[in-house]
């Protein structure tokens, strides 16, 4: 299973055990939901909690929206159950916590399989200990079912020991590594939450950050910065209509038996059209999943 293009720019946490968020969540401009039974949901709550989201699942009331479930680790009392539930829960995907080798990925891919896992639910790592930055790259290749990884850069820096700055620049080498390790095995990644709600700078700073790295989109803990992401990691208007010149004046260029085209005097090759096709891809699906969600919002408002 390999990296796909979808719209992946905004990416909610949603607790597991707060049925009302979980229903809420169809009416959000998010482009994904990551359906949480661990650090959002307290121990006494975690076995409601699974029931709860395997049910929001299986409703399959998201639209177009990439929908993850976030299960507890297997050293836990509930990760194998987590894991034998969303196996047949109708997800797109399953995210494991605090992977830190690529065993740990087959141990839990083995579980998925043995309760009757379909070949297109994904495996997803959260990326966010030392050891497992260290060995990214061959978690990265354990498995054919892995299709993104996320950074937990809260729980890396506090492993870290490091200060919280607007750079980041204490996290970057561990970003750096992730990103390296997702683009080598096809992988998409996300950048990791940024905790305060009430810094929209900082978060502003993170995002252009994110992108400028070469992020898919950034994970977040609260529906208020569902837009600011999405505008952050979508493509502009000026780089969609260039994307298409390129594409355009290439295929011209093909046709008449040239490799290269000079447009705007800007050389333009393949590898530059690869990149504009895929801008041109998530351009049209963020379209197609605008379209999705004001139909289910004009839904809500006639129930």
């Amino acid at each position: 299973m390999s990296f796909s293009v979808r719209p992946r720019r905004s990416v909610l946490y949603m607790p597991g055990s707060n049925t009302r968020a979980l229903e809420k969540a169809r009416t959000l401009a998010a482009d994904g939901l990551i359906l949480d039974l661990e650090d959002a949901t307290a121990p006494d709550a975690k076995e409601d909690a699974r029931g709860h989201v395997c049910a929001a699942a299986q409703a399959r009331s998201y639209g177009q929206r990439e929908v993850l479930i976030r299960v507890n680790g297997l050293n836990t009392a509930w990760g194998h159950a987590d894991l034998v539930a969303c196996a047949t829960s109708g997800c797109d995907g399953v995210l494991l916590p605090k992977v830190e080798s690529a065993d740990g990925v087959r141990q839990a891919e083995a579980i998925l399989r043995a309760a009757g896992a379909p070949d297109d639910l994904a495996l997803w790592c959260m990326m966010e200990t030392p050891r497992g930055v260290l060995d990214v790259a061959a978690i990265a290749g354990a498995s054919p079912r892995l299709a993104g990884l996320v950074m937990g850069t809260s729980d890396l820096a506090k492993d870290l020991h490091c200060a919280h700055t607007l750079e980041r620049l204490p996290l970057i080498t561990g970003l750096g590594l992730c990103l390296l390790a997702a683009r080598a095995n096809g992988l998409a990644i996300l950048d990791g939450v940024h905790l305060d709600l009430q810094d929209d700078e900082g978060f502003a700073l993170s995002c252009a950050q994110g992108r400028e790295l070469g992020f898919d989109g950034k994970t977040l803990i609260h529906p208020k910065t569902i837009g600011a992401a999405n505008a952050a990691f979508a493509p502009s208007a000026e780089e969609v209509a260039w994307s298409r010149r390129i594409i355009e004046a290439h295929a011209e260029a093909v046709r008449e038996g040239k490799g290269v085209v000079l447009v705007d005097g800007k050389l333009v090759e393949n590898l530059h059209v690869e990149s504009a096709r895929r801008l041109v891809t998530l351009d049209e699906k963020i379209a197609a999943l605008g379209g999705d969600l004001a139909q289910d919002r004009a839904m809500g408002s006639q129930a």
